[in-house]
This record gives C-alpha cells, structure tokens and sequence, in this order.
C-alpha cells in the first residue's frame, strides 16, 4: 500500500487559520497559565542562580582557574609505565558494572509482574512494588557504597551491591511501564487458545518485552560503567579508588591519563551495547530506519 503525501501551501494555512481561529490559537485563560508557569519557573531559575552565588566573583575568577587546572597542570598525561595498574583496575570497575547491573536486572525482572497494573490485578500489591522499587533508586549510589563499605568492608564487592541495589528499584519501574504498555492483541489470543497463566507471560509478553528489556539494561550498563568509577572514591574498589588517590596527591598529569581511560572505556562500552542493541532489535544486518523528514522539512 503506498500512501500519496499532500503538500499544503502557506496561503491554504492562512486560509483555515482566518476561518478556525481558535484552533490556532490559545484562548485568554491558557495564556494566562503559560505566562505565569514560564514566569514561575524563570523567577525561580534566577533566584536559584542568586541564591548560590552563581553571579560572585570567586565563581567566575575560579571558571578563569578551572582551564589552567585543565591544560596546565593535567597535559600532558604522564603514568604510563603504570598502565597494566590501570588496566586491572578498569577491568575491575567493568567487573562491577557489569555484575552489579546483571544483579539488578535478574532481580528486576519477576518482580516487575507484580508491579505492573495489567499484570497484578490486586492494587494494594502492586502498589507495594512499585513503592518499594522508589524506595531502592531513592538513594544514589554513593550512599548505599558507604553503607556496603561500613557493612562489609572496603572493596569492589561494596560497589556491586550498591549498583545491584538501585539498578533493582530503577528496572523494577522501567520493566513495569514497559509490560504496561504491550500490545494486548497477542496475549488475547493466547488466552482465547486456552493458554494459562504461564503460557501467556512466556508466549505473549516476554516475546514483545523483551527487546526493550535488553535496550534498557544495556544502556543502564553503560551508566554503570561511569558511576562504578566513581564509587571508588569511597573505597568500593576499581579505577576510581586509583583516581581519587592521585587527585588528593595532587598528581593531576596521572589522573589525566586515568581519566583519559575511563572515556576511552565508555565511549567502546557504548559503541559495543549499541551493535549489540541493533542485532537483538532490528535482526542480524538490519539497521534502524532512515530519517524521519526530509531535508526540505528538517
């Protein structure tokens, strides 16, 4: 079936705009709350902006300091006799991202169903997992690695728990939404075909979910991947511990190199998740769509 696109000219818009002008236009009232919301929320930015001193003079002379921070105490990088050191500890920090998002995302997945509203029709219960799952995101990473360091000691093994736990709460409510919004079409039609239960989750859900499941967890993966740098600035091990270490040595040329290495890993890590993601969704030597417009239309 091919479709005819319709051109509109500028004099057919002014045309229907004279003729419907208060399909084109907003009414008194909208206007009203628009300029008020725009206005609150620009009042509230320069207020916020004032109130943390973001117009001081010590902020703007230390933006001029920041540059020679940059380029003339980090370049050039130097370390690089250390770089089996550094690879390890990169290892070790990929390690954690990787255990730490798989944890969450084993973990994520059957609880999803129960907080999901097509999948669990008894509110309460549903409502429970969903707070439940705001209650493990609520609190960033940092805070559950000093717990896990204070719990379990210093090292990476901290860090995957930290990870794992957020990663639950945050796949917990990702996975739901995603079920939430499936096409009922299929699953319909397992259940008219007698299919149970089980059957309609493994048959009619998974098969839709899935795909967007993995594009989630992949992309999650990769913000693992920064985030485990940085939990090492409070001992839970990886690239991160050697970072903060030479920073408060004030060796600014090594953590030049080792910040270096981290952007390297997740620029591959990135490039990496995004093959993988067009295999498992556009199919083997598929690739996404072209642009949607037009040169003339964008």
């Amino acid at each position: 079936m091919s479709f005819k696109r319709v051109q509109i000219t500028e004099q057919e818009i002014s045309l229907e705009r004279s003729r419907f002008p208060r399909v084109f236009s907003k009414g008194p009232k909208e206007l009203v709350i628009s300029y008020l919301l725009w206005g609150g929320v620009g009042l509230l930015t320069l207020y916020s902006l004032y109130r943390f001193d973001f117009f001081s003079y010590n902020f703007i002379f230390g933006l001029g300091k920041l540059g020679d921070v940059i380029i003339g105490q980090m370049f050039p990088p130097t370390g690089f006799d250390k770089l089996p050191e550094f690879s390890k500890a990169i290892a070790e920090t990929l390690a954690m991202a990787f255990l730490g998002t798989m944890f969450g995302a084993f973990a994520a997945l059957p609880l999803s169903f129960f907080a999901a509203k097509n999948m669990m029709p008894v509110r309460p219960v549903q409502f429970g997992f969903r707070r439940f799952a705001d209650l493990l995101r609520g609190f960033d990473y940092l805070i559950w690695a000093l717990i896990f360091v204070r719990a379990i000691g210093l090292g990476p093994m901290s860090g995957i728990m930290a990870i794992a736990i957020v990663e639950t709460g945050t796949f917990i409510k990702l996975y739901s939404e995603t079920i939430e919004n499936l096409d009922t079409k299929q699953v319909e039609g397992i259940r008219a075909a007698g299919g149970n239960r089980l059957q309609v989750i493994r048959f009619g859900v998974l098969p839709q979910v899935l795909p967007v499941i993995l594009s989630n967890t992949l992309y999650l993966f990769e913000h693992n991947t920064r985030s485990a740098a940085i939990l090492g600035i409070v001992g839970a091990g990886g690239i991160g511990f050697l970072l903060s270490d030479r920073l408060r040595a004030y060796e600014w040329q090594e953590a030049c190199l080792i910040i270096i290495l981290i952007v390297i890993t997740v620029y591959a890590i990135d490039h990496l998740s995004k093959i993988i993601r067009e295999r498992f969704i556009y199919g083997e030597g598929q690739k996404p769509s072209g642009p949607v417009l037009d040169k003339e239309e964008a």
